[in-house]
């Protein structure tokens, strides 16, 4: 049997790159997001810092910027795509520790959001 993940990795991929190409109010994304802190290097090369406003995307390109909205609480923040990830099933972005604060779901560790590409 053949493994699903090549055919996975590429609907991804192709959903991704129609999130970039798409302008207005249709950009929206939605899915549900986590938040991480470590400090090691991220996959763009630079040191991780858990209070800066950035995220992880399986496949935007770096300095991207989204604005993340907590669908919970209305909350909104702008943040740039410096690292890969999110690498648990059904999350479509991983943000900084000081991001998820800015929109209120450190406590619960994840939450459901919507994202849009800002320009």
């Amino acid at each position: 049997m053949k493994s699903a993940k090549p055919a996975i990795a590429a609907a991804t991929l192709a959903a991704s790159m129609m999130f970039l190409a798409s302008t207005g109010t249709a950009s929206a994304q939605c899915g549900r997001a986590s938040w991480y802190a470590l400090t090691s290097k991220t996959a763009s090369g630079e040191r991780m810092n858990p209070s800066a406003m950035t995220a992880a995307h399986r496949s935007l390109p770096f300095g991207t910027k989204l604005r993340v909205t907590n669908q919970k609480n209305g909350k909104s923040v702008i943040v740039r795509i410096n690292d890969r990830g999110p690498f648990i099933k059904g999350r479509v972005l991983d943000l900084s520790k000081g991001a998820a604060q800015q929109i209120g779901f450190v406590q619960s560790g994840h939450t459901s959001v919507c994202m849009e590409r800002q320009s």
